[in-house]
């Protein structure tokens, strides 16, 4: 281990998968884990498939003095609560790599209105830098920056297949639809009516109608203006994006598609294929799969992108940009061949 990471908040999901991740990362390693509702619980009780991993690790209060003794701290915390806690944290670490939302969105006035709240230190959002590589923030990641800010996971599988065709004018950059749907994992450990079996099992359902936080999120990753609807699946992981636009000129699945490889054709974890995009491929990956169709008798650009949420959508994310701001292949430790079946 040459890099040692502390996690914050690592008994919920996204905490969970970054330790997942980790452990089968050549240079990172695990100093220690907090979980506030889980203190004095092995890691691998709460979570048996660590055992092998992590045979030795309880979860542990937060103090901050233990941020002086590690390289990156990982915050897995849910929105709002980690602006409490960066200020401090920077002085105190090399790496700061934030998996919630508090330092997504760069205008501050955005988060009043979709997160309910001001931002606590509206002066650090300038200086996150937003961990999605494939769409122009490689080089600042390479810098090592002191703060990472990680994509959502709707915004992710959005923003990847949306902002290239918006970039290169094929599509118009107002009404574009947003309809994808995600596994119950996105919504975190958190025990609550809306993820309970009897609730999710056998059921499809939308959510955060015309209100959805990840709005202004994939907005300012594309450039365009979004009605984006979100869904819930009866399953684990996975999230599929379709998504609805006009072009603005002829064009045709074949140029379409064309486009996102021209594109992507150097990027490790996109791929773009003729078929339908699946979760299943992509389950336990960092990949996003996606795919395009033009429809000549309703004259609309169809978009379909498939991600792991919980990899590519949040901790692989994160693996991602750590290992460029830390001079690391970017690939390292971040898996491309999916579970299946």
């Amino acid at each position: 281990m040459s890099v040692s990471v502390g996690i914050i908040g690592a008994s919920g999901y996204g905490g969970a998968e970054f330790m997942r991740l980790m452990a089968g990362h050549p240079e990172l390693g695990l100093a220690w884990a907090t979980g506030d509702t889980q203190v004095g619980t092995a890691v691998s009780d709460l979570y048996p498939s660590f055992v092998a991993a992590y045979p030795d690790v309880s979860y542990r209060s937060f103090d901050p003095a233990d941020a002086d003794d590690v390289d990156v701290v990982v915050l897995a915390l849910p929105h709002g609560k980690s602006q409490e806690l960066v200020p401090d944290l920077l002085k105190r670490t090399r790496h700061v790599v934030d998996l919630a939302a508090d330092f997504r969105l760069k205008d501050p006035s955005l988060y009043p209105k979709w997160y309910g709240e001001e931002h606590l230190c509206p002066q650090l959002l300038a200086k996150a830098v937003y961990g999605m590589p494939e769409i122009g923030h490689r080089g600042l990641l390479q810098t090592g920056p002191a703060l990472i800010a990680v994509p959502g996971c709707y915004p992710t599988a959005a923003s990847l297949v949306l902002r290239p065709l918006v970039q290169h004018g094929a599509i118009e950059a107002t009404g574009v639809i947003v309809d994808a749907a995600c596994g119950v994992s996105g919504a975190g450990r958190t025990l609550k009516h809306g993820n309970l079996y009897g609730t999710v099992a056998e059921n499809y359902e939308a959510y955060g109608l015309l209100t959805h936080r990840h709005t202004p999120e994939m907005e300012q990753n594309t450039g365009a203006q979004v009605l984006f609807t979100p869904h819930l699946l009866p399953m684990t992981r996975g999230i599929l994006a379709t998504c609805y636009a006009r072009p603005t000129g002829k064009t045709s699945t074949k140029q379409l598609l064309a486009l996102l490889r021209g594109v992507y054709s150097s990027e490790p974890f996109v791929h773009v294929i003729d078929g339908s995009p699946s979760t299943k491929a992509t389950y336990g990956t960092n990949l996003c799969i996606m795919s395009a169709r033009f429809d000549e008798r309703t004259n609309t650009v169809v978009l379909l992108s498939a991600i792991d949420n919980l990899v590519k959508g949040t901790a692989g994310a994160a693996i991602q940009s750590l290992n460029l701001a830390l001079g690391l292949p970017e690939t390292m430790g971040l898996p491309t061949v999916a579970v299946y079946p």
